[in-house]
């Protein structure tokens, strides 16, 4: 069975097991019961965009570099337009939430940070200080997640699918007036920063791939173990699951306001008693969960987009592979050491580019290598970056880092 698909199975595995002994429970809980009035328990599902928005800005708190959070009119469409994301009864708008942080130098080169599956923008709130004293650091919410527009996801293919989130990130990158940036992406992120830079080479300095989702393919071996795997009773249900469109969110949403601490149980357990790497400190914990709480309950409607970008096992329709000879855009790969993304679809990949390419891999850290290793993650973004960053002192020749490890 592929790392990916055993990740995935697991973690669905722990929020189930979690679920059901929360539907047991004689009373909803909390993440701070000082926070849960009657009024707001009665609530079947205690979010609103209003909600993440705040969740949002209690967990920058953390952040200490000054920042701007903003919601980035990408424009609207008549009724009936054949735009994906466009689709729609009315002509309202559609936003990016995004926040940017201040830079110490004005000429600072850009980043911009596209967050993975089932994430949003504050994933990387660990991050931001470090990485703003090189970089001018952008952050957003893909369409259809965290605090951006969630208009209902009416895409039927992968054709379209892909152009819901590479078309609005070229209309939100349009209305920010930006060019010629490092475009960062994470896990699902980084499919569709790679799919965008694939389409659209001429903005990007660099491109940065973390534990990117979408480089393998159904391989004979691979495709064997998910097939004995569907064959089970097991398999079969998870399948079934995968093609009708079913996401962990619906789990939590449909538990109402035991939501939150299911929520706070997988986060607890993810990023503290089984992290890889540095546990979150309480207040950490706390914001962290909220917010993430915030952003899985709200309108499903990006996170539909999985079965239409991937197989059941995690296998990319139209994996990235492919498009390996026709990579423009110098890049870097960065994985967790314990990332159950497979670092080996890049090693394969990197035989056909004909851009530099480097794979690097952090120590202690799983797929959430920026939360679970930071130091690490970070000096590996500046190596990366090394060219941009030090374009006259002969940066070419600097040594990676001996924290981390080269692939």
């Amino acid at each position: 069975m592929s790392r990916a698909l055993a990740g995935k199975i697991r973690m669905a595995e722990e929020i189930g097991r979690v679920a059901a002994a929360e539907t047991t429970s004689s009373s909803p809980p909390s993440i701070s019961q000082s926070r849960w009035a009657w009024p707001s328990v009665l609530r079947w599902i205690p979010t609103s965009t209003e909600r993440i928005i705040a969740a949002e800005k209690r967990l920058l708190s953390l952040v200490k570099t000054r920042h701007v959070q903003e919601q980035v009119n990408i424009g609207s469409g008549p009724p009936g337009s054949k735009i994906p994301w466009f689709r729609s009864t009315s002509n309202e708008p559609r936003f990016i939430n995004t926040v940017e942080f201040d830079s110490k130098d004005s000429d600072s080169p850009t980043l911009v940070m596209v967050h993975g599956y089932g994430a949003s923008q504050g994933f990387f709130y660990r991050n931001f200080d470090a990485l703003a004293s090189r970089f001018r650091v952008v952050a957003i919410d893909q369409l259809g997640w965290g605090g951006s527009s969630r208009p209902d996801f009416t895409c039927k293919s992968t054709e379209e699918t892909e152009a819901w989130f590479i078309d609005s990130f070229e209309e939100w990158r349009k209305a920010k007036n930006l060019s010629n940036f490092v475009l960062l992406g994470h896990s699902f992120g980084g499919y569709v920063a790679a799919k965008y830079a694939l389409k659209h080479p001429e903005h990007i300095q660099h491109l940065i791939l973390v534990g990117p989702a979408g480089f393998t393919s159904e391989t004979d071996q691979s495709a064997e173990w998910v097939a004995k795997f569907r064959a089970t009773w097991k398999g079969m249900i998870f399948n079934h699951l995968w093609e009708s469109g079913f996401t962990p969110q619906k789990i939590v949403r449909g538990l109402g306001p035991w939501g939150p601490d299911l929520v706070r149980r997988y986060t607890s357990a993810r990023f503290g008693s089984h992290s890889t790497g540095d546990v979150l400190s309480e207040e950490e914990s706390a914001l962290f969960t909220d917010y993430i709480y915030h952003t899985l309950a709200a309108k499903a409607s990006g996170e539909q987009c999985l079965k239409y970008i991937f197989s059941f096992g995690a296998f990319a329709r139209k994996p990235l592979l492919q498009s390996a000879s026709h990579w423009k855009v110098p890049t870097t790969f960065i994985y967790g050491y314990h990332d159950w993304m497979n670092y080996q679809g890049a090693q394969q990949a990197r035989e056909e580019m004909k851009v530099p390419c480097d794979i690097i891999r952090v120590p202690q850290a799983g797929h959430f290598v920026f939360i679970d290793n930071t130091s690490g993650f970070h000096s590996a973004v500046f190596y990366a970056c090394r060219r941009i960053l030090s374009p006259d002192n002969n940066s070419e020749d600097l040594p990676l880092p001996q924290s981390l490890i080269s692939a």
